[in-house]
């Protein structure tokens, strides 16, 4: 039976060819503009930093064929070289050795809104999009209505994409290129700040593609939308393939291959976070509102919120794409001021508002600890004490010393959340900072989340991973159009949440929310 599955794909029309293909970055000929070259430059080295090797392979004997109408899924763990492969077969980077054919024209969209020029609509943005692609105008002009309709932006979509949420721009990116007729569509962590509604019709379309298209290539670690949708994985691991085949097999391998957690006093990785909630309030909001003067009038971002969130309580907060979640978190970390109603914050808050968020991309890792540090008001010699610890922890290593605008979007995802999470917040909001972190990461990051309740007075967590806020968080916060749908038990919460995804389409909202609201 193998011997014939491996004979029907080798029948199959190759689009990409790939035979011992190596990248490497040779770190005496950096490639950084002069202010990256000049921060470097000034920037004493370490002994390590001196002795370090000269040349870093990325890639290193990538050997595969990606065949016609086929979903072909990458996985692996941040750092793997997963976006490096996107970056060669898009035509980004070229490889320092082996042999590469692609037949076709590829769109690639490498996370999201990469590429949109925040102060443009986003209609003026599926245009300079499209153009960037090589599309004509008047071809852009046949698709634009279909493009609006399954973005479902609505009315957001002739408003400027600064006043979009990440899931908005990375509904409208992929509606950009998933419509403009790609022949080999990449998605690099386009979709992970996608919510599950949206995320279902991704699935559809990418299945539409194939059928008249010749491949799409999706790089995840959302392992089990890769079992779902994709025809094959390749498993990427330190720069090499470690495995290409079925994705149930291959999934099944990799999670066998992720370290286990020594253990701990308590087991904090497989049972519900445990905390004593104490009567006494660290956020209180009535009846906030937050609006946005649009070109068509004002738009109420959140409207009518009040809640309380006590001491010891870890909040999730879900709901649809352009919902509100985004613009509370920016009100609770006092980066928006509330146009309607107050909010009253007891404590310090130290925010994580997607991954990277805050990173000058000039600097390196290393630097960015001590703007991050200071930017969240922690005295030097604290992040000075922290500092080994921060590292050890987001497990970048030699990369520490690379300036961050090389680091994949994972990279800084776990930077990012270790310097927040080790320098100890009163209050720590994370807003779809893990949606790229690996599944070795999530496991330290939920422990480590967990572990913070001990000390810190609250934890605020958005995210689009159900499983992920039934097992972390004590409550959960279900936004819609920016008013609170329901409020109580994250189990419960998410469970109304995951019953109104599956249900019957036709039903209407209204229906829902009165539903939800009755219980």
């Amino acid at each position: 039976m193998e011997n014939e599955v491996i004979k029907q794909q080798n029948d199959r029309e190759k689009v990409i060819v790939a035979q011992n293909v190596g990248v490497y970055f040779d770190t005496r000929m950096s490639q950084d503009d002069y202010k990256s070259r000049l921060f470097d430059i000034l920037r004493p080295k370490s002994e390590e930093e001196k002795n370090k090797p000269k040349k870093i392979w990325s890639l290193k004997d990538i050997t595969f064929d990606g065949h016609k109408g086929e979903i072909l899924g990458i996985i692996g763990a941040n750092g793997a070289g997963k976006t490096t492969l996107m970056k060669v077969i898009s035509g980004i980077l070229k490889h320092d050795e082996g042999l590469l054919h692609v037949d076709g024209k590829v769109t690639a969209l490498f996370s999201f809104g990469m590429g949109f020029n925040k102060e443009l609509t986003g209609r003026e943005n599926v245009y300079l999009n499209g153009m960037m692609l090589g599309i004509p105008k008047e071809e852009i002009d046949r698709y634009i209505d279909e493009i609006h309709e399954f973005s479902d932006l609505g009315e957001f979509i002739d408003q400027p994409m600064k006043h979009y949420s990440s899931g908005m721009k990375a509904r409208l990116g992929f509606s950009v290129a998933s419509h403009l007729q790609p022949e080999i569509l990449i998605l690099d962590e386009a979709l992970n700040t996608g919510d599950a509604r949206f995320s279902q019709k991704a699935a559809e379309k990418m299945k539409e593609l194939v059928k008249n298209a010749k491949m799409v290539i999706i790089v995840t670690h959302s392992l089990n939308y890769a079992r779902r949708n994709c025809d094959r994985l390749i498993w990427l691991d330190k720069g090499r393939i470690r495995e290409i085949g079925d994705p149930a097999q291959i999934i099944k391998n990799y999670r066998a291959s992720v370290p286990k957690r020594p253990p701990r006093k308590r087991s904090l990785e497989l049972v519900k976070t445990e905390t004593i909630i104490k009567d006494r309030p660290v956020i209180e909001a009535k009846n906030l509102g937050v609006s946005f003067k649009l070109k068509n009038g004002e738009f109420w971002a959140l409207k009518d919120l009040t809640f309380r969130i006590n001491e010891g309580e870890v909040v999730g907060i879900i709901g649809h794409n352009g919902a509100g979640k985004s613009t509370l978190c920016k009100v609770m970390s006092n980066i928006l001021k509330p146009d309607k109603g107050e909010i009253n914050i007891y404590g310090k808050t130290s925010s994580l508002l997607g991954y990277g968020t805050g990173f000058n991309p000039h600097l390196s890792g290393k630097d960015n600890i001590f703007l991050n540090g200071m930017l969240l008001g922690i005295p030097k010699h604290v992040v000075e004490a922290k500092y080994d610890e921060i590292v050890e922890f987001s497990g970048i290593g030699h990369a520490i010393d690379k300036p961050v605008k090389h680091y994949s979007s994972g990279m800084r995802s776990r930077l990012g959340f270790s310097i927040a999470a080790i320098l100890k917040p009163d209050i720590f909001i994370i807003d779809e900072a893990l949606s790229t972190g690996d599944l070795s990461f999530r496991q330290k990051a939920t422990e480590r989340i967990q572990e913070m309740m001990e000390r810190a007075k609250a934890v605020i967590i958005v995210s689009h991973s159900m499983s992920f806020v039934e097992k972390v968080c004590t409550r959960a916060i279900w936004l819609d159009r920016g008013t609170i749908l329901l409020d109580g038990k994250a189990e419960e919460v998410v469970g109304k949440y995951r019953e109104a995804m599956g249900g019957n389409k036709k039903r209407s909202k209204l229906k829902q929310i009165k539903q939800a609201k009755s219980l």
